[in-house]
């Protein structure tokens, strides 16, 4: 449930229940007077539930006229007295249609609209100042809110920034390599897969959370370029359980994961080498692994990738996630962990 919509409920309640326990208190102080309970009580309600269409009048003013300046201010005085006077109404009216006071006979004659008016002002003009000031209170909360929403969406927006060029850094150099080394055809075949990363990317450039099986598919096309530089001595698996493959996961977050691998892992070993993804769900978490085969340094974790990974997973999900890179049997681990979430279809993002 969004802010706005919070509030309404709210008002909806408190306007309900300040009717309900006026009631009360009003049957309580005339109990001896006879008069029927349910049709008391529900005259309350309904004179206090009127206040509920007013609140969206005064919300509607208060984000068009905030009261910060003379003249929005005046414009507010004059609503107030304006609500005040057409509650009092409805007040009065109220009583000639419901006769909440029966068996003692209530008509025209026996009301006096002018004391009812001077009487019930006071309360009426305070209960719009009240009104206005939540309103205020409500309009400045979800203006930061979303202020501090875009803040984050463009710390994040920053962050894949910085993690592609060192994407593109880290394959252009495997690319040069092979140029050096007159593989032409296995740089070709890795610059149409570089090519089709990056159409990845650009598609995906809005979104901040996409599913794991389009991820994993990412990952696997870049251990495949990959193994081009390695034909001998690397290979990978992959192994995302079916019931996660829809789990949405933040836009290329396995990336960095790989590229430390093939970086720290396998190219500082000259004996054959491994990288292992496996995925699966823990509760109401899920859970992704990658393993490599090598020797964890500290080089392994202080680079941009990694170190922007945890950035992002703390900037989404607080301290609902968790992040660690430890050394494992004859290898490296990094293991993330994040609330369990199933990706919207791409049209509905």
């Amino acid at each position: 449930m969004n802010l706005r919509r919070a509030a309404w409920v709210a008002a909806a309640i408190f306007w309900t229940l300040f009717g309900l326990v006026t009631g009360v208190q009003l049957w309580l102080s005339m109990i001896t007077h006879g008069h029927s309970v349910p049709r008391l009580l529900a005259y309350n309600m309904l004179v206090w539930d009127g206040w509920l269409a007013i609140t969206a009048v005064v919300v509607m003013l208060v984000r068009r006229y905030p009261a910060v300046t003379g003249r929005n201010l005046l414009i507010h005085v004059l609503a107030a007295f304006v609500a005040a006077v057409a509650h009092i109404c409805y007040w009065v009216g109220l009583i000639l249609v419901m006769h909440p006071f029966d068996p003692m006979p209530f008509g025209w004659t026996e009301i006096s609209f002018s004391g009812s008016l001077f009487g019930r002002l006071p309360l009426e003009l305070v209960l719009y100042g009240v009104v206005a000031a939540s309103a205020h209170a409500m309009e400045y909360a979800i203006r930061a809110r979303d202020l501090e929403l875009s803040l984050a969406k463009s710390r994040l927006h920053a962050l894949e920034l910085q993690i592609q060029p060192h994407f593109l850094f880290n394959t252009l150099n495997a690319i040069s390599t092979l140029v050096r080394a007159e593989r032409n055809r296995e740089a070709v075949t890795m610059i149409a897969g570089l090519s089709e990363m990056f159409r990845y990317m650009l598609d995906r450039s809005e979104q901040q959370l996409v599913a794991l099986e389009e991820e994993s598919a990412m990952v696997s096309r870049y251990f495949e370029i990959q193994r081009m530089r390695f034909p001998d001595r690397f290979t990978f698996d992959i192994d995302v359980a079916a019931d996660v493959r829809r789990a949405a996961v933040p836009t290329f977050i396995l990336q960095p994961l790989a590229e430390n691998a093939i970086r720290h892992g396998i190219a500082q070993s000259s004996g054959p080498g491994t990288v292992t993804v496996r995925a699966f769900r823990d509760k109401n978490d899920l859970r992704i692994e990658m393993f490599n085969s090598g020797r964890l340094t500290d080089a392994f974790g202080s680079g941009v990738g990694l170190r922007n990974t945890r950035e992002r997973l703390r900037q989404l999900f607080g301290d609902a996630q968790q992040f660690s890179l430890t050394s494992a049997a004859g290898g490296v681990l990094a293991a993330m962990t994040i609330p369990w979430e199933e990706a919207l279809a791409r049209g509905n993002r």
